[in-house]
């Protein structure tokens, strides 16, 4: 069953572009979090998608928000992804997409790509928001306007 706004969001640790753990229970109670999963490293959609986050990173800053990228590519390719496009937060590597299977992102085209979607979680843990779209450009507007309603709480 995919996870849905008002779900406890699993705890999960991954590995980013720099070889760093990111674990999840480390962030609640700290920032918003705006994960984001994709389809693949330097494909056109995904491209667009992270600059977007890129370009809008500082409005996300500015509302306590950290933005997190992942995809299954690995982390070396992860970094000269972020390298290339100079991307300022983390892309972790869910190599295989077992977290992508754990919280039931489908795939899109007859399963052919990994599906799209993008979650913010509040404070507590809880998803305020989970958007699921293959329309790259959606996913920034969505998660700032469910953050500027975090805030207004």
């Amino acid at each position: 069953m995919p996870l849905r706004k008002g779900d406890l969001f699993p705890d999960f640790s991954l590995t980013d572009q720099h070889g760093s753990v990111f674990q999840l229970k480390d962030w609640v109670g700290q920032k918003i979090l705006v994960i984001y999963f994709y389809p693949k490293d330097y494909t056109p959609g995904c491209t667009k998608e992270a600059c977007s986050f890129r370009d809008q990173y500082t409005v996300f800053q500015t509302a306590g928000a950290e933005v997190i990228g992942i995809s299954d590519d690995t982390t070396d390719k992860h970094k000269k992804f972020a390298n290339t496009y100079q991307l300022p937060f983390r892309l972790l590597a869910d190599e295989g997409g077992k977290l992508r299977k754990k919280i039931g992102i489908p795939t899109d085209l007859f399963g052919l790509i990994p599906g799209r979607a993008t979650f913010v979680i509040d404070l507590e843990g809880y998803i305020a928001m989970a958007f699921k779209s293959m329309n790259a450009t959606q996913h920034i507007r969505q998660a700032i306007k469910t953050i500027e309603q975090l805030q207004q709480k």
